[in-house]
């Protein structure tokens, strides 16, 4: 009898993958004082491994494989490497060792999207619609969409005032209402559901579905567990910048709810 290959593996394409994947910072610890001409001398003569300089190693050897269509929560003590590995994903940060592989251009939300304080809500939804790729007239015609689905209008007309004027809620809604009128091929959400109402989340969360839906891949790092079941199929936790436990939504979370005692 011929073997048969279950349909469903054979249709996963993988949209991320991370093989052994490590990230170093390194930060200039040296304690002779700035302006020293020890100081101005010591960094001259340094070469190779630096003296004073510190690393941290804040990703260490993870690997996995993200498909198309999932929605992947990221958890994990604050200093985990959450974000860390996002930015290794968006290509912002060097493997030290290990590669990642990414079809189709990754997006981090509030990087490829970064908003200008001096500038109008209206300005920055041009600027930050034509820096993901979209169209002039892509813009306008998702322009009225963004700022409903933003809400920060409902309570005066702050859409035409400077972004400085923003409460960071305002600003974070702002900038992921710009980022979710895309389609993305991999979308990187770091914590921006944690602002605004409950009414905004439920917007939010209901659109990661269906960017999945879309045939997009999704990770979100929130600290919010209820975000993480409602939208995530998929689970990465990390602890001390090592991949803990990678698997089905309810699994992880039961298990890091045990971790840590919540």
């Amino acid at each position: 009898m011929a073997e048969h290959t279950p349909q469903v593996e054979a249709d996963r394409r993988p949209t991320v993958i991370a093989d052994d994947l490590h990230i170093v910072y390194r930060v200039n610890g040296a304690r002779t004082g700035k302006g020293s001409a020890t100081s101005a001398l010591s960094r001259i003569l340094r070469r190779g491994e630096e003296r004073g300089v510190r690393k941290v190693h804040a990703v260490r050897g993870v690997s996995f494989v993200a498909y198309r269509g999932e929605a992947i929560g990221l958890i994990g003590s604050n200093g985990s490497g959450k974000s860390t590995l996002l930015r290794a994903i968006a290509g912002l940060l060097p493997a030290e060792r290990g590669k990642v592989y990414t079809d189709g251009q990754p997006s981090l939300l509030g990087v490829n999207a970064a908003l200008m304080n001096d500038l109008t809500g209206e300005r920055n939804i041009i600027l930050g619609g034509l820096a993901m790729g979209m169209s002039r007239e892509e813009v306008k015609e998702r322009y009225q969409g963004i700022v409903d689905f933003s809400g920060i209008n409902e309570k005066g007309d702050f859409i035409t005032l400077p972004m400085r004027t923003y409460s960071s809620g305002m600003a974070a809604r702002l900038r992921f209402s710009i980022a979710a009128a895309k389609d993305h091929d991999v979308l990187m959400i770091d914590e921006a559901l944690a602002t605004g109402d409950r009414k905004f989340q439920k917007r939010s969360e209901e659109r990661i579905r269906e960017l999945r839906k879309e045939a997009g891949t999704v990770f979100l790092v929130s600290h919010n567990n209820k975000s993480i079941r409602d939208t995530c199929n998929r689970v990465l936790w990390l602890e001390r910048g090592e991949l803990r436990m990678d698997g089905p939504t309810e699994e992880v979370l039961k298990e890091y709810e045990k971790f840590t005692g919540k």
